[in-house]
């Protein structure tokens, strides 16, 4: 039996933004990073929340936020004593906020406090998840929280809020909302729902990610990533994820790589290796999860004759999405060399396995097997 609840109001649509005007008389701690403020998009807020609440700022977001941010927002939301959490930002804020949100009630003994989370980038889908991640910088090591307490009260989804991401972050934070729709599609939790949700999200991100690279001002493009990036999140929060996360998790903090990006380069072979495929044309031969890749790639219109072509029709729109997107296809490409690759890559395998994401992935690897995954990532363009 499965339990499907979303306990997240979400707010979408041009002119999303004004919803805050109704949040009245309340303490409101508010999540963001430096650049929100100093580029003055933090006004975009301010210029609708009522006169009567009153405001804290904590800017110190930093991507991949570490602990010792999350503490000191800990203690400063402690200080202020809020009603209200606004967390404005990118996936990091977000993040940063759910688990300060988390440490208040645990640590402190905070009454729960209401959030409301505001995306600025379309990737992570946290605004409806009870995941964050947070780092500890010293050992290069990212720590997936999973909570429902973590999970916002309200999501607010505007394209104006987006239009001024760079291409290079659409592209990265793109390919991140793909991988999650992916992971969750194949997921040994995944249920009608969650299969549609996904399947809605892959197939808006493979119509609006390109265009929303090329032409930032395209609204309807942002709009629609948006949308994926949220419902790509609601399949996920369902789900979880699989093998693609539980080693991006590892390599993008061994390796200094973004985390959509490090989605990006591991996608094709992860997608090979659950499907057991294999380049050639032998004999035909599939296991359930070709199958499901397979009906991915049907739903978009590429060549499926069988489980088989359908993996190679998948990977191979992956990896020409990459190129449109003019996207790094190696570790090599990233920087990465071999040395450092050789360093890193037993213990890349052995936190991927003990990874949570990595429960859910529908073929069971070893860390020979991630480590061949990371040989081709680094080998093969």
């Amino acid at each position: 039996m499965d339990k499907i609840s979303f306990k997240t109001d979400i707010y979408m649509g041009k002119g999303a933004l004004n919803r805050l005007a109704e949040w009245r008389n309340k303490r409101i701690f508010i999540v963001t990073d430096p650049f929100m403020v100093k580029s003055g998009m933090i006004n975009l807020l301010f210029e609708r929340l009522h006169e009567s609440n009153e405001q804290y700022i904590f800017s110190n977001i930093v991507p991949d936020p570490p602990v010792e941010v999350v503490t000191e927002g800990v203690e400063a939301l402690g200080t202020f004593q809020a009603d209200l959490i606004i967390a404005i930002g990118g996936g990091s804020a977000i993040d940063a906020a759910k688990a300060m949100k988390i440490f208040a009630k645990k640590i402190l003994d905070q009454r729960d406090i209401s959030f409301v989370a505001i995306p600025t980038t379309s990737g992570t889908g946290s605004e409806v998840t009870s995941f964050s991640v947070i780092s500890d910088k010293k050992k290069n090591i990212k720590y997936p929280l999973v909570s429902d307490d973590m999970l916002p009260q309200e999501a607010i989804l505007d394209p104006d809020l987006v239009k001024s991401v760079p291409d290079f972050i659409t592209a990265d934070t793109g390919m991140d909302v793909l991988t999650h729709a992916l992971e969750a599609y194949v997921s040994t939790k995944a249920n009608d729902i969650s299969d549609a949700l996904a399947e809605k999200a892959i197939k808006l991100v493979f119509a609006y990610l390109p265009r929303a690279y090329k032409d930032g001002g395209d609204l309807e493009a942002r709009e629609k990533m948006h949308n994926a990036s949220c419902m790509a999140g609601m399949a996920f929060n369902i789900t979880s994820l699989g093998l693609n996360h539980g080693i991006a998790h590892v390599a993008g903090a061994k390796f200094k790589i973004a985390h959509g990006r490090m989605n990006s380069l591991l996608l094709p072979h992860v997608i090979e290796f659950n499907a057991d495929y294999k380049p050639g044309y032998g004999k035909e031969e599939s296991n359930a999860t070709a199958a499901r890749y397979a009906e991915i790639a049907k739903n978009l219109g590429l060549p499926t004759s069988n489980a088989r072509s359908g993996v190679r029709s998948l990977v191979q729109a992956i990896k020409q999405l990459q190129k449109q997107l003019h996207m790094p296809q190696t570790l090599r490409d990233c920087g990465v060399d071999q040395n450092t690759l050789e360093e890193m890559r037993e213990a890349i395998a052995e936190g991927a396995l003990h990874d949570g994401c990595t429960a859910t992935n529908p073929r069971v690897p070893t860390k020979a097997d991630v480590i061949e995954i990371l040989n081709k990532v680094f080998q093969l363009g």
